[in-house]
């Protein structure tokens, strides 16, 4: 093995080794259990199930953190999507939105899961019971159009 090589396995295995000690933040926020998408939005038990099996991990402050989001870098790349997804939508906070931001936010989820970009290509990946069926998206659209 070329001097160079080993210098940039090395700086590469080094690099890895440091990123472990720079853990991002993977808390999940208090939930008002009465500010919930289940309890304000009073969802079918359908629509219910689809969005805690495909949505919550990213969308609300009940996320599971698996054991890759524990190793870095790959742990920055989830907890960032996490934050951008509660940024986006919360269903934990959704009491906090007022009936046309919460009617827009529905829509716009639809929009979304129509077009094949929610759940994110890379959680589908990890998790495959959060791919959604046509009928789960002819479910979740037919709630927002209420």
């Amino acid at each position: 093995m070329s001097k160079t090589l080993k210098f940039i396995v090395l700086a590469v295995v080094m690099f890895l080794v440091v990123s472990q000690f720079i853990q991002p933040d993977r808390s999940n926020p208090p939930t008002n259990p009465e500010s919930t998408f289940e309890v304000v939005a009073k969802p079918s038990p359908e629509v219910e199930a689809i969005v805690t099996r495909a949505c919550y991990d990213c969308h609300s402050n009940n996320t599971v953190w698996p054991w890759y989001s524990r190793i870095a870098p790959v742990s920055w790349l989830v907890a960032d999507d996490v934050k951008e997804g509660r940024a986006h939508m919360n269903f934990s906070e959704w009491g906090l939105l007022g009936a046309d931001v919460a009617q827009k936010r529905l829509m716009s989820a639809c929009d979304q899961v129509k077009a094949g970009g929610m759940p994110l290509w890379q959680y589908r990946l990890m998790h495959p019971e959060a791919k959604l069926s046509e009928q789960d998206i002819k479910t979740v659209c037919g709630a927002a159009s209420r």
